[in-house]
């Protein structure tokens, strides 16, 4: 008997356009399933419509079966069977002390006392976090948050998991032991997982089974490698795949997928091209015009609190793309936060444009000079559909590269997260901004709205605007920075060009550098690959 068996699902939320269109689509036990698709895809919504609790208002047909039964008539105690970890920790974390946010589910469901100190044992034991246990949940990094809310569904025993980018907040380290830790525990209890992500290097290689949906309806479905096989002809998918997956495609695609590092280093050195032309000399962009400087920064947020920016310097230049990247805690939105004076450092100076930040009075730094996209976007919005939050911010729907008009009547929370980044940088974009800072700006995005992201950055930096990013995304950053920098323990410690930045790292680097280290110079993206393969330009 299948675990889900859902059949000729389609749903709609109100007065909005149909999100999923006869979705037929089988999960076993044991699976490890990675659902994938553009943004606004439907994936979330289909996600939600496994989970009774979180069921969308709308209109639905079709039908889904958990275990054999019809999911809409499930008992409450079912609700323990099947497992949800959302996109962001904050949405689901509920209590103020670890062991109570793990102890939380059964409580609602009346566990014998005796079995949930038994069950806590066990799962603090397994994730090792017993050591966290009277940790106050406000002060754990993005990544613990991310593993206690894991832990806390674990804890009720279910059958399946499913998670809804679960990474996207993570860095890289951070985000491959997530990934990691769902292999374990699908390798060794048999536990059934569903995953969607758009960061697709280090969970498409541990999955099963592959999963695509685009504009609501299923493209390809079946083990992974056949999976991708079936849409390598589809540039917009294809473009979202692992690195290795795309050196496959460029040197022809014979032979077996590599889907991870090492095997598309070995595909590489079996397949490498008899001729490699050499990238161009690789030159910092932008000018030399001194936008923001920060000397000797250092801020806490409480009197007996360890700093969180330490001694930080940083020099912005005008009309330059600047991305910033580090682990979960390294201080990376607190510099965003100082920078748009939200919060305030008690030792060290901040020059924006020449002028003290201290200087500016009012509104006055952010009457057309600086905008901050936040890492939260949702609070940006304040009215109930995307239209009036465009209206109200005098946002010019022509000025934009992506079309939003489609979800003008939706609620700007019913949006999917993707939908909602592009949204809300909309709005901030709207105040004309000399200054941007963008906070996590691609999280929810997929690869084609991230390429479209990257060129609306562009853009703008052509017309003199200074953008900094802090980012977890190293494809993005590597394919956008005009420099990129590494912020560690409150410091900034190198700062440098994208290719030497992502060629002289280990761990916070691209997969293309990964593969072809030591094989091909400099190479860090898809399209350097494929301009030294000689198909690119």
């Amino acid at each position: 008997m299948a675990l889900f068996d859902i059949k000729n699902l389609s749903f709609a939320y109100p007065a909005g356009k149909r999100i999923l269109r006869d979705v037929t689509l089988t999960v076993e036990q044991g699976d490890f399933l990675v659902l994938c698709g553009p943004t606004g895809s439907g994936k979330t919504t289909l996600l939600k419509l496994l989970k009774p609790e979180l069921f969308p208002l709308g209109e639905k047909s079709g039908e889904v079966l958990f275990e054999g039964a019809d999911i809409n008539a499930l008992p409450p105690e079912a609700s323990c069977r099947i497992g949800f970890v959302q996109q962001s920790p904050e949405h689901q974390i509920v209590t103020d002390k670890v062991w109570h946010e793990i102890a939380f589910g059964m409580e609602n469901m009346c566990f014998d006392k005796m079995l949930m100190k038994r069950r806590m044992a066990e799962i603090m034991s397994y994730f090792s976090i017993d050591s966290q246990f009277d940790t106050n949940t406000s002060d754990l990094s993005g990544g613990q948050k991310q593993m206690i809310s894991l832990a806390s569904v674990l804890v009720m025993d279910p059958k399946v998991i499913i998670l809804d980018e679960p990474t996207s907040q993570l860095d890289p380290v951070s985000a491959s032991g997530f990934l990691q830790t769902l292999k374990k525990l699908n390798d060794e209890l048999g536990l059934t997982i569903i995953i969607t992500e758009h960061r697709l290097e280090n969970v498409i290689p541990l999955g099963s089974k592959l999963c695509v949906i685009e504009d609501g309806s299923v493209t390809a479905l079946g083990e992974t490698k056949q999976a991708i096989k079936e849409i390598l002809s589809n540039e917009k998918i294809r473009r979202s795949m692992p690195g290795s997956v795309q050196i496959f495609h460029t040197l022809g695609a014979n032979g077996e997928c590599p889907l991870n590092v090492p095997q598309g280093r070995a595909y590489l050195k079996n397949n490498m091209p008899q001729s490699i032309r050499e990238l161009p000399e690789e030159e910092q962009q932008g000018g030399s015009e001194t936008e923001i400087k920060i000397k000797n920064l250092c801020l806490r947020y409480s009197k007996n609190s360890p700093d969180v920016l330490n001694q930080l310097n940083l020099t912005v230049y005008k009309n330059e793309i600047l991305c910033v990247l580090g682990a979960n805690g390294s201080g990376k939105t607190t510099l965003l936060n100082a920078v748009a004076n939200l919060v305030t450092p008690y030792a060290g100076k901040i020059e924006i444009k020449g002028k003290n930040i201290k200087k500016y009075r009012g509104q006055e730094l952010y009457n057309n000079l600086l905008a901050m996209l936040p890492q939260d976007v949702e609070t940006v919005f304040l009215r109930n559909t995307l239209q009036e939050e465009f209206e109200k911010a005098g946002v010019d729907p022509t000025d934009l590269p992506y079309d939003l008009s489609y979800a003008y009547s939706t609620h700007p929370y019913d949006l999917s997260g993707g939908e909602q980044q592009l949204a809300a940088l909309a709005v901030v974009l709207a105040s004309k901004p000399e200054i941007l800072l963008l906070d996590e700006p691609t999280k929810g995005l997929d690869n084609g709205a991230k390429a479209t992201l990257c060129k609306a950055l562009r853009a703008l930096k052509e017309k003199g605007k200074t953008i900094v990013i802090v980012t977890h995304d190293v494809e993005f950053a590597a394919r956008c920075a005009d420099r990129a920098a590494m912020m560690f323990r409150g410091e900034i410690t190198c700062i440098e060009t994208p290719r030497r930045f992502f060629t002289d790292n280990i761990f916070y680097t691209t997969s293309v550098a990964k593969i072809t280290a030591g094989l091909i110079e400099g190479a860090v993206t898809p399209e350097d690959f494929e301009y030294c393969a000689g198909g690119g330009k």
